[in-house]
């Protein structure tokens, strides 16, 4: 079966096209995304705007149209902290829907960081024992631990990248001020959220899942992902302050030049620098393990599961949709 995945994130919009069947690997077909930055369209107020909403419906349209012409036999689409967090996010989805046909899932923060820790228990297995993973995302950091498939818990904490950046750095090049700024706002917000989860356990592995921390891996000495993902990556704190250090003096231009920066993060690169070591630090973790897979592919996974229960799965298949749009 060829499944079509939809992924409305703060920084891009992604249909990632898989041939699947019960029982196995999640493998990708085709591809087709979008640097849409839905972050870029908020107003003074919070909402999207007009423009942010029609941007996203011109390009669910477009994705629905790439699956239909690739054979997409079912058909998930869902959307994270960008439209759950905008003060008119629920019209901005009633709108998509109406003109394309296409229902986008709201997924909440806690089933965010569930079902990427369902991803990453995938990756790692048994083995791996407790598992804490860490997921920057840009509207959004996510933190969840435990021993089995699903977290003991799941939290989501609103210190992405994309909105940090935005809240904090007015220039291109950070001021000292404005990351000293940051950085104490970073640690307010994440005291109690690291409380809450290291009162479930010890991790035995600690796992950095998202675009940011592979990006962070990679400047900090991790292969290139032209290597393939079966090759261990490891990120270790004391590099991580090192390379945050020299990313505050350098401007979003000079941070895309750096390994594994592309220049639609570029800006935002920072941000997560200074979340990922402010989380490393409070949860005393010297190094984290990179896990390709994160929420999309636990998306997938899941829905692998259910083919294989022969549960009675409602597929939804993308050429029904076109009479709608």
């Amino acid at each position: 079966m060829r499944l079509g995945v939809l992924d409305v994130g703060s920084n891009t919009v992604h249909l990632l096209l898989l041939d699947v069947y019960p029982g196995s690997r999640p493998e990708p077909y085709a591809s087709h995304k979008m640097a849409l930055r839905l972050v870029q369209y908020l107003d003074e107020d919070g909402d999207i705007t007009d423009a942010g909403r029609d941007a996203l419906t011109d390009f669910v349209i477009e994705a629905r149209d790439f699956a239909v012409e690739n054979a997409a036999e079912d058909f998930l689409a869902f959307a994270t902290s960008a439209i759950r967090e905008a003060g008119n996010g629920q019209q901005v989805l009633d709108h998509v829907q109406s003109c394309s046909g296409v229902t986008l899932t709201e997924l909440a923060g806690d089933q965010e960081a569930a079902v990427t820790f369902f991803a990453v228990r995938r990756w790692f297995g048994w083995g791996a024992g407790t598992v804490l993973d860490l997921d920057i995302g840009g509207g959004s950091f996510e933190m969840a631990l435990g021993v089995n498939a699903l977290p003991a818990v799941a939290t989501s904490v609103p210190l992405g990248a994309g909105r940090l950046t935005r809240t904090f750095i007015a220039g291109e090049v950070a001021t000292p001020k404005e990351m000293k700024a940051m950085r104490k706002h970073v640690r307010k917000v994440l005291e109690p959220a690291v409380a809450r989860v290291r009162a479930a356990g010890e991790p035995h592995c600690t796992v950095g899942t998202s675009k940011t921390f592979r990006s962070l891996a990679r400047i900090c000495g991790a292969a290139p992902y032209a290597m393939g993902p079966y090759v261990a990556r490891t990120m270790h704190l004391e590099d991580l302050r090192l390379w945050t250090r020299r990313m505050e003096a350098m401007s979003a231009e000079e941070r895309a030049e750096l390994p594994g920066v592309s220049a639609t993060r570029a800006g935002q690169i920072l941000a997560g620098a200074v979340v990922a070591e402010a989380a490393m630090d409070a949860y005393g973790v010297e190094s984290l393990q990179i896990c390709p897979w994160a929420l999309r592919e636990g998306l997938i996974l899941r829905r692998l599961d259910q083919l294989n229960s022969h549960s009675d799965v409602r597929t939804v298949d993308p050429r029904h949709l076109v009479g709608a749009a």
